[in-house]
């Protein structure tokens, strides 16, 4: 009879343990990694972005000229998800 209870307990400890690892796994610096997704030409630190920080568990925001065109782009701290929104042509954009 105690058997089957001792390998119930094996097996949860062995799932619960898998779990952490996935999860410790899925954890990441997305501001500090270095771009691995496509070739670049250049990056542009010349001039900074303007940051919309909401309260905590909200999304951030940031927006930023480029050649003309306003790029939003929200995020939530270091989550590995964004979402990108271009204005061409924004008049803001000198």
């Amino acid at each position: 009879m105690h058997r089957p209870l001792t390998r119930t307990r094996a097996t949860v400890a062995a799932a619960a343990a898998l779990l952490t690892l996935g999860l410790l796994a899925g954890c990441n610096k997305k501001a500090a990694e270095p771009f691995k997704d496509a070739p670049r030409s250049g990056h542009d630190n010349g001039s900074a972005a303007d940051l919309i920080r909401m309260p905590d568990g909200f999304t951030n925001a940031a927006t930023k000229c480029d050649h003309g065109n306003r790029i939003y782009i929200a995020y939530h701290g270091d989550s590995s998800y964004a979402s990108l929104a271009v204005v061409r042509n924004d008049p803001t954009c000198n």
